[in-house]
């Protein structure tokens, strides 16, 4: 039978055993460190679109109102809406929500009259 030749560990072994073991562990930290950041980094992306989409609108918005206001009719209109104001001779049209016809028809003097004498 074969004997078993345990090999006897000295201080250099041990010290290479620890500097890797501690190597082994800064790597892992770095790892998560970087995975840390890069949710952060695309929160940020994200936030960032956001903005964008929401300045583009805007962009668009002034850029309409730019438009409106380059003519004398968009500018008359504005300065309506804003102040309130009207040509001398003018004057102002009120319009009224159509008003709702009954659904029911109205009963005959039979109708009441059986009504009544039903609820007596």
């Amino acid at each position: 039978m074969h004997k078993k030749h345990h090999k006897k560990f000295t201080l250099r072994d041990y010290v290479v055993a620890g500097f890797l073991g501690v190597l082994l562990i800064w790597l892992i930290f770095l790892n998560v460190s970087i995975g840390k950041k890069e949710e952060i980094a695309r929160k940020a992306a994200r936030d960032t679109q956001a903005q964008l989409a929401s300045l583009h609108s805007r962009e668009v918005t002034l850029q309409n109102s730019i438009n409106e206001l380059s003519t004398p009719r968009g500018q008359e209109e504005t300065v309506r809406e804003t102040f309130g104001v009207a040509k001398p001779g003018e004057g102002e049209i009120v319009v009224l929500p159509p008003k709702i016809a009954s659904t029911t028809p109205p009963q005959t003097f039979w109708q009441k009259w059986f009504g009544w004498v039903k609820f007596w």
